[in-house]
């Protein structure tokens, strides 16, 4: 029987997309009926493209095309969408291994570089939706970064305590000390930090929404004496501190102005301070997903190791320790997609459905990110030359006690 010429140009579009994420194990179908898949290879969903304008558009930038055509509904997938993400994700991998894309990164940093005007249009783009968009999914305390899970069992508010304490435990925190926060969220962190380490905090951030929150929390709790929050750009961090942490915000920040940061780090800390980074980041360097560049994080770069240590180098700070926490990232895009996805109608009455899609889209194709690899999670702390506050060993990190033990096991390594 004769293919319809109508049918034959859809099919050859399908096998033109296939072609260029490198034939992953997926079915592609449009509502005709065409359907392609690679050959040898059992599919582990299947796309369907409902019209030919989308068609066009992910022949064109299967990328853009997918992602905005999975938001608005004219793609869908049939089966475990976050297993087709990896499948996508794995494949590309398979494509790029070896390729040269850092000067692609560069180019694109410089082309959309995070001025302080831009980075406040970026806040406002994602952090500053609803509170209560954020309450439907993240814990009670609205962390939004990645948690520490202690054993696979642990839960989400278990875990995301956990990372504030590691966190602390890292910093060798000590009572009275002073600490600059740059990017505080919903401020949890700093709260803790102030609660359970006996430190005081200025903690900046760009977001109005999140400011207004942890200010109400500070002075609910009886904090507001010992943590302060400044809803302003964190280049503007001034004075001088014990500490310097960021957590989520480097991705934010831009590979270009990285040498910035790593002066700002050195005036409020100097030579005899201490700091760690905890961001989203990658193997080598590569240009962000141009669809979460464009509909979810706007100026978003997640940089490669030897790229931040720009912010470390020209200052003589000493990177004291690296972890990747790849895996736990996984662990909580798990159970924030689980909780999204029971709340994901409440989203649509608070958005619409494209929202709501879109942001399913994003979760599910971080925690795909996570689990392939393409995405790790890097703590780096570091220390000026003349900072005395080094630990020994990372026993303290693991050891039984919370909270106060790094000054205790401080004083047991001096005496």
């Amino acid at each position: 029987m004769r293919i319809p010429i109508h049918h034959s140009v859809e099919r050859r579009s399908l096998l033109k997309i296939l072609s260029a994420i490198g034939q992953p194990p997926l079915r592609f179908a449009f509502r005709s009926g065409e359907a392609v898949s690679p050959p040898g290879s059992a599919p582990v969903a299947t796309i369907v493209i409902r019209d030919r304008t989308t068609l066009l558009r992910m022949m064109l930038n299967p990328e853009i095309g997918f992602g905005d055509g999975y938001a608005d509904g004219s793609v869908e997938v049939e089966g475990d969408l976050v297993a087709a993400l990896e499948a996508v994700y794995r494949s590309i991998l398979m494509l790029t291994r070896g390729g040269r894309t850092a000067a692609a990164s560069k180019w694109i940093d410089r082309l959309r570089s995070n001025t302080p005007q831009r980075s406040r249009e970026n806040v406002h783009h994602h952090y500053d939706l609803k509170s209560d968009f954020y309450e439907l999914w993240l814990d009670p305390q609205l962390v939004y970064t990645c948690a520490y899970f202690p054993t696979p069992t642990t839960t989400l508010e278990e875990a995301q305590i956990a990372k504030m304490d590691h966190i602390c435990r890292k910093l060798q925190l000590r009572p009275g000390e002073t600490v600059a926060e740059a990017g505080f969220g919903w401020g949890a962190l700093a709260l803790h930090m102030a609660k359970h380490y006996g430190v005081r905090v200025k903690a900046f951030n760009l977001s109005h929404e999140q400011t207004v929150f942890a200010r109400r929390r500070a002075r609910d709790e009886g904090m507001a004496g010992q943590v302060e929050f400044i809803e302003d750009d964190y280049r503007n961090i001034s004075g001088r501190f014990d500490v310097f942490v960021s957590v989520g915000m480097l991705e934010h920040v831009g590979a270009s102005h990285y040498a910035d940061l790593g002066s700002l780090i050195h005036r409020t800390v100097g030579a005899s301070g201490r700091g760690l980074l905890h961001f989203i980041g990658r193997n080598r360097p590569a240009p962000l997903s141009a669809w979460i560049r464009k509909r979810i994080f706007p100026g978003a770069y997640t940089p490669a190791l030897r790229e931040v240590m720009e912010a470390f180098e020209p200052w003589d700070f000493s990177v004291c320790d690296i972890e990747n926490l790849r895996l736990h990232y996984a662990k909580t895009l798990e159970h924030w997609l689980a909780r999204y996805e029971r709340s994901i109608g409440q989203v649509s009455a608070m958005f619409d459905s494209t929202l709501a899609r879109t942001w399913r889209l994003y979760l599910a194709g971080s925690l795909a990110a996570f689990r392939v690899g393409t995405m790790q999670l890097f703590q780096i702390t570091f220390a000026g030359p003349e900072c005395e506050r080094i630990p020994w060993t990372r026993a303290h990190l693991y050891s039984p006690e919370r909270r106060q033990e790094p000054e205790q096991q401080w004083t047991r390594m001096m005496s």
